[in-house]
């Protein structure tokens, strides 16, 4: 018994305190720590992971770790495989919007930074097409604030110049297209 949970102990080991990681329902959190608590007569270690944009802390299992979903920062390389996806033709569904909705919520939820990406593509609207609805341009921010934070992480830039470059990799598409 002692043997496996050392196992999982070093299989969890590749989130190190002070380090930013993704939670896929809150984005970019940083560990502060790994902290023992007992719970019903049993000690656990958990991450202890703050979030400043949501002014929140969250306890996250060591053992339950990677089945939670939450992952390293991406490579600036992937980053920059995200920022071309963002310039792709957006992909534009015929379902119910409601439905769309929720695929949409659950892709920026689920802590893929590819899937959060394809969001952020398919919701933007250049100023010269149709204004968006109200809960198709939440949708957007929500992805692209996502998207933000993490390029924000892994470029050591400021968020606000993280959306920047976002946004200018977006309307390279609205130029290209016009």
């Amino acid at each position: 018994m002692a043997k496996r949970a050392e196992a999982n102990r070093d299989k969890n080991q590749k989130f190190k305190v002070k380090t930013n990681i993704i939670y896929p329902a809150h984005g970019v959190g940083y560990i502060t720590e790994i902290e023992k608590q007992e719970i019903a007569g049993m000690e656990i270690e958990l991450f202890v992971i703050e979030f400043e944009h949501e002014k929140m802390k969250l306890r996250v299992p060591v053992a339950k770790a990677a089945s939670a979903g939450m992952r390293n920062l991406a490579t600036a390389k992937k980053i920059d495989e995200m920022m071309t996806l963002i310039q792709g033709k957006p992909r534009i569904k015929r379902t119910m919007w409601s439905r769309r909705a929720q695929e949409y919520e659950a892709k920026i939820n689920s802590g893929d930074l590819q899937a959060v990406c394809e969001v952020v593509r398919d919701l933007f609207r250049p100023a010269d097409q149709p204004e968006q609805s109200y809960s198709e341009r939440q949708l957007f921010e929500q992805a692209r604030e996502r998207f933000g934070r993490e390029v924000a992480a892994v470029r050591k830039k400021s968020l606000d110049d993280a959306i920047k470059e976002i946004m200018t990799n977006l309307e390279k598409r609205a130029k290209a297209e016009a």
